[in-house]
């Protein structure tokens, strides 16, 4: 069984930073990519970054400038720092891994910006 258990999330003013982070565990031989996708009531789940075993990292435009994904291959996490938060980074953050070739998501924790 694999489990992606997401942490960091919380309410910050517009501008502020969050760090979110996202510990994979369970019976895990190999992960490959690991990710970011976030979702509003208004909005689908869409990709907001994205990072390779091999450290390549892609991102929305939205967030290109902002954001960092970053993971830990020895702790089997990922990591994402949000700097220059905007009210409309508000969102439910879910984790995505693709682990034994398979893809397993996060519960989701919320984002809150304020303005």
């Amino acid at each position: 069984q694999v489990q992606l258990t997401e942490s960091g999330g919380g309410l910050v003013q517009a501008g502020g930073s969050l760090t979110l982070s996202c510990a994979a565990s369970g019976s895990i031989f190999s992960i490959n990519s690991m990710g970011w996708f976030r979702q509003t009531p208004e909005k689908q789940r869409g990709l907001v970054a994205i990072i390779t075993s091999a450290g390549s990292a892609n991102y929305a435009d939205s967030v290109k400038g902002r954001f960092t994904i970053s993971r830990d291959n020895a702790k089997n996490t990922v990591y994402l720092q949000m700097n220059s938060l905007k009210p409309e980074d508000t969102a439910v953050y879910y984790c995505r891994a693709n682990i034994n070739a398979s893809y397993y998501w996060g519960q989701g924790t919320q984002v809150t910006v304020s303005s």
